[in-house]
């Protein structure tokens, strides 16, 4: 196991207990739980060929990792109703981002 495998792992399912517990304390387990139901942006992966290529950089290669539906994800931090959803899209489109330098 790589340190891109952790960081990108860690950034996926750790942090977000973290962030959860941190802001949320009361909701903890339900935004956990939105953070991770934000993971099915992935999809996305299912048109590409080959759907998965541990060399390719997600960001702007795959319709829902685009640089329009990350400005649409910012957005979304704006509005109260939203906001949870946008940082977990945020937070996944980060550690994505990273995988692009590692």
């Amino acid at each position: 196991m790589t340190l891109k495998f952790f960081i990108h792992y860690g950034l996926h399912f750790i942090i977000p207990v973290f962030i959860a517990l941190l802001f949320f304390r009361k909701q903890w387990v339900k935004v956990y739980v939105i953070f991770l139901l934000t993971m099915l942006v992935d999809l996305d992966h299912l048109l590409a060929n080959p759907i998965f290529d541990p060399n390719r950089c997600s960001i702007n290669f795959h319709p829902l990792h685009s640089y329009i539906a990350i400005g649409i994800y910012f957005v979304g931090l704006f509005f109260k109703k939203t906001r949870i959803v946008a940082i977990a899209l945020l937070l996944h489109m980060f550690a994505d981002w990273l995988d692009c330098f590692m």
